[in-house]
């Protein structure tokens, strides 16, 4: 199994899409990018510090590869906002692929560039990966246990 990391608002509605797509295994919910270290739900919706609302998402690469994740991620949010994710506005709801190595840098960096040539404006950064906290135990299958849909992601087809 391996591990990518995405930010893109609310994780709730990230970790929603992420559950359905053949070839993930696990998702859990977390931060990453700031300096506190295991920081609380409260402490990151405050926007000051430093981390994003993030997904680890755990997939089976001989069922899905790192780029399809990639673009699967694009497809589940609106990444040319760039203060946020629809109503959810802050620091801590930016857009962000987190690589692990110079391959899914590149690999990121060679989306984005699909992006811009199909004459989008991605606002979305890509960042190499910091530790990851988990998120409160709460936070986790957050909609699916309330049996409720994403308000602020919706898929669209892009690639």
């Amino acid at each position: 199994m391996s591990k990518a990391y995405f930010s893109a608002g609310c994780f709730w509605g990230v970790e929603y899409y992420f559950k359905r797509l053949k070839g993930v295994t696990k998702t859990t919910v977390g931060f990453m990018g700031g300096e506190i270290e295991n920081p609380s739900y409260k402490q990151v919706k405050t926007g000051t510090t430093g981390h994003l609302e993030t997904i680890e998402v755990e997939y089976d690469p001989e069922m899905v590869s790192y780029e399809a994740l990639v673009r699967y991620f694009f497809e589940i949010h609106n990444f040319e906002q760039a203060d946020g994710q629809g109503i959810d506005i802050g620091t801590q709801y930016l857009s962000a692929i987190w690589f692990n190595n110079t391959e899914e840098r590149d690999t990121a960096i060679r989306v984005f560039g699909e992006l811009t040539q199909m004459g989008y404006h991605p606002a979305t950064q890509i960042r190499e990966a910091k530790p990851f906290f988990l998120a409160e135990d709460y936070h986790q299958n957050y909609l699916d246990d309330r049996q409720e849909t994403p308000e602020c992601h919706v898929y669209r087809k892009i690639f």
